[in-house]
């Protein structure tokens, strides 16, 4: 394949995620919406909303990343990879029309939840599918760089979404949303989403030209059901599968309640509750290439793990603990949370091909993303559980934002002793250069 040509291909890898992710987190600086039934007609509680953002889940959990990782090393990253990127806008559409179809609270959470669970199972292939085919374009280039680029843009999504969702629905007090109104962010993101389709299915064209998938290469034995087993057999590939439900939980669950959960802490008004977030994946936008780069030149991956999970923690900490209605403490926290979200993913994604042959990466992105998964379904439900038990009212609210922080601090000082055990398995297998530079 053509150097020069890997620059465009990545570039058309990114639009998909962009709008994937900008959907994901369509209503996250909005959840406050949802505290209440009385505030839209579309009538979903904060218990509701939380098990629709669980179903992104679902599917993943119960099968369905294992089954595709798999089909993805057997069939190719363009053929899965355009099934799912398919599923992606589908479910997607499926969750724009519960919302706007003028259904009952309880059949339009139904349908929401099926909508995000065919958008998360084909969210999260198309992302192993971006991954696996960066793995392959830059295998002997600058690759973390590459990766670190695409979670960039990806996350620009995420800052898109939060940024831009309270203008489109902007806080009212006493006034009842409209399905129109509570639908917008929703809107937008579909239409991002048929631009990431045409420029996916350029980047197949481009693959299918200039590519060669892996399965087709003469130095190794074809992908065989036994390597699942050598999978999972592998201690290194549980610390990264722990290290990212852990880590990824304490902040993407974290955005998707960021709403209810900055609002009554800081006491601030819904738009600039999105922008404080926001600073997170603005944070990653510039930081995540930079730290890619740096662990292509200097190596020392599992140091930088272990840095940005101290780094989440101490975020955490001052979301759970700090003055109650000064927003300073919480601009801090997101400022290092930004640092400990772009440290991280530099660090660990570049890892997994170090870790296993090519012939199974594959089903090891996807193993990765299922557990990883099964741990944002989980926090998700619960953090919804909590924040809805506590009740209404700002005395409630407080004590739900300070429930649902406390939980996210434990994860991360779980975090932090998952990446102290993976350096030092690195000191153990050096031959596996988890340290070292990307040449």
């Amino acid at each position: 394949m053509k150097k020069n040509l890997r620059w465009v291909a990545l570039l058309c890898l990114m639009v998909p995620m962009f709008a994937s992710y900008f959907f994901d987190d369509c209503f996250s600086s909005i959840s406050y919406l949802f505290e209440d039934p009385a505030l839209t007609k579309l009538g979903w509680d904060a218990a509701g909303y939380g098990l629709y953002t669980s179903g992104y889940s679902v599917l993943c959990v119960f099968g369905g990343l294992v089954v595709c990782g798999i089909l993805l090393d057997k069939w190719g990253v363009r053929i899965t990879g355009s099934i799912f990127v398919g599923m992606m806008v589908a479910g997607a559409a499926t969750v724009l029309y519960a919302i706007t179809a003028g259904l009952a609270p309880e059949r339009s959470l139904r349908i929401a939840y099926v909508g995000c669970m065919f958008f998360g199972l084909g969210s999260e292939i198309a992302g192993t599918a971006v991954t696996r085919s960066i793995a392959k374009w830059f295998r002997h280039g600058p690759m973390a760089l590459a990766m670190g680029l695409q979670l960039a843009v990806a996350r620009l999504g995420t800052a898109f979404a939060l940024v831009l969702a309270p203008r489109l629905v902007a806080e009212n007090s006493g006034h009842v949303y409209s399905l129109a109104e509570t639908a917008r962010p929703a809107v937008v993101g579909m239409g991002l989403m048929a631009a990431g389709l045409i420029l996916w299915s350029v980047f197949v064209a481009l693959d299918a030209r200039y590519g060669q998938d892996s399965e087709s290469r003469s130095d190794e034995s074809p992908f065989r059901m036994s390597d699942i087993v050598g999978i999972l057999k592998n201690g290194n590939f549980w610390l990264v599968g722990l290290l990212c439900v852990l880590f990824y939980s304490s902040i993407i669950s974290f955005k998707k309640f960021a709403g209810a959960i900055l609002i009554p802490r800081f006491e601030i008004p819904a738009q600039t509750a999105g922008w404080m977030v926001s600073m997170l994946p603005f944070a990653t936008v510039v930081f995540a290439p930079l730290f890619g780069l740096l662990v292509d030149k200097k190596g020392q991956g599992t140091k930088w793990m272990i840095l940005g999970s101290v780094l989440a923690l101490i975020a955490h900490l001052l979301l759970t603990f700090g003055p109650q209605g000064v927003p300073l403490f919480g601009y801090l926290a997101m400022v290092l949370l930004g640092f400990g979200y772009s440290l991280v993913p530099a660090a660990l994604w570049p890892s997994v091909p170090k870790i296993v042959p090519d012939k199974v990466l594959g089903t090891t992105f996807a193993l990765v993303y299922w557990v990883q998964n099964l741990g944002l379904l989980s926090f998700k439900m619960l953090a919804g559980r909590l924040l809805g038990n506590a009740g209404t009212g700002p005395e409630a609210a407080l004590r739900g934002s300070f429930s649902v922080e406390l939980m996210f601090t434990v994860l991360c000082i779980a975090a932090v002793g998952v990446a102290l055990l993976f350096a030092r398995n690195s000191k153990r297998h050096p031959e596996l250069r988890l340290d070292a530079p990307n040449k």
